[in-house]
């Protein structure tokens, strides 16, 4: 992972935003609410179907329309990169798909909790623990948001330098300890499951190229793997067996979650890697690159990727499948969502078009929600789409 400083979550967005030309000074939202009344920040899907943004953009007021700045974003965006590649080789390999398809409707925004990105190339910073219960970052909070209260609260705050003995006072804090004394090494992600016993692990990936594993129960470390480069992702099967790594290098390992053994390396992307996903069939596995590609893998045979799919500008930063297996999502650095029909060998898809940085994606464990978290100065926000179901038996009797 690409080392910045971190003593300042806004120099780093500030940092960032240049870095992508991203000009914030054309959604500068100008209007002004009368005096003793509340701006109003949140969209409905009533709203939204009566024509406002659901990201609540008023380009009726702005001197060009919303499909022109489009069209602008996709040819002024940069996609950050580490290793140059081929367009033209990248282009062929990809999988064709249908774009006119609506799995997901919108269901409300709202800019009363915004993301906010520390380190511009880790974005799984939104949680889903239910349809109403959605956890994101902002600044230096952990805030809970209920989609049903439609209420925010802040449920952690590490904006001091957190010292372990110190911040176990924190309500709510069971353990906090530091995972290495490296400068280089920042946790880049982290992985919660159960491993093939039944037993509670928490799995980190560190800049310091080493995965370390943990017991939930009582927080000791486990396990230590060392990789030759910074590993930027990890993600564990669904049966504890095997792990997907991913990092500072072109190729993928997968590897035993108890010996740390590399069982195969996988070949294909033209970048680094930092998100990857398993579906949850254990057999299937997707991989996320700045190369702006996400590739699928199949255990049974990892001599070459079953399906790459193709971004529309930026790096591939966040995968997720729902608990059914029937749609994967995956999110660009900035502006693009995509939600892929499994069941289709991913040849139908959802576009969800918005603009600003992606902090990250979440379905909720029951696959009826998708939260979006959106980091952008102005338009920061937490968008929820619900999933879209055909009742078929009601256009059997009408």
């Amino acid at each position: 992972m690409e080392q910045f400083q971190n003593h300042n979550l806004e120099f780093m967005v500030e940092d960032y935003h240049e870095m992508t030309d991203f000009n914030d000074i054309l959604f500068e939202d100008t209007e002004s609410p009368r005096e003793g009344t509340k701006p109003k920040t949140d969209t409905s899907a009533l709203e939204a179907r009566n024509g406002r943004d659901i990201q609540g953009i008023p380009w009726e007021r702005l001197n060009f329309n919303r499909d022109r700045y489009r069209e602008t974003r996709l040819k002024l965006y940069k996609n950050y990169e580490n290793l140059s590649r081929s367009p033209e080789e990248l282009i062929k390999e990809c999988t064709e798909a249908e774009t006119c398809h609506n799995f997901y409707d919108f269901q409300f925004n709202t800019r009363l909790v915004k993301s906010t990105i520390v380190h511009f190339q880790l974005r799984n910073l939104v949680w889903a623990t239910s349809k109403h219960d959605v956890y994101l970052m902002q600044n230096y909070s952990l805030m809970h948001w209920s989609s049903l209260l439609r209420r925010g609260k802040e449920v952690l705050n590490v904006a001091k330098p957190i010292e372990p003995t110190q911040f176990l006072s924190q309500p709510g804090v069971a353990f906090s300890t530091k995972l290495a004394t490296d400068e280089n090494a920042i946790t880049n992600a982290v992985d919660i499951y159960h491993n093939s016993n039944g037993s509670i692990r928490v799995m980190t990936a560190n800049n310091d190229a080493h995965v370390r594993v943990f017991d939930a129960g009582n927080f000791a470390c486990l396990s230590r793997f060392s990789f030759p480069w910074s590993v930027n992702n990890t993600s564990v099967s669904p049966d504890g067996k095997l792990m997907a790594v991913l990092g500072d290098s072109v190729e993928c390992l997968v590897a035993d979650t108890q010996s740390g053994k590399v069982l195969g390396n996988l070949k294909g992307h033209f970048d680094y890697s930092f998100a990857s996903a398993w579906h949850p069939d254990g057999q299937i596995f997707a991989t996320g690159n700045q190369d702006t590609t996400c590739r699928l893998w199949d255990i049974r045979n990892l001599s070459q990727s079953i399906t790459v799919l193709k971004g529309r500008m930026g790096a591939i930063r966040a995968i997720q499948f729902t608990s059914d297996g029937r749609f994967m999502a995956m999110a660009e650095a900035a502006d693009f969502v995509h939600i892929f029909d499994t069941q289709s060998a991913y040849a139908k898809v959802q576009e969800i078009d918005l603009f600003g940085e992606i902090a990250g994606i979440s379905f909720s464990p029951d696959t009826e929600a998708l939260f979006v978290g959106v980091a952008d100065r102005t338009y920061g926000s937490l968008l929820e789409f619900n999933r879209r179901h055909y009742n078929y038996y009601l256009n059997s009797i009408l």
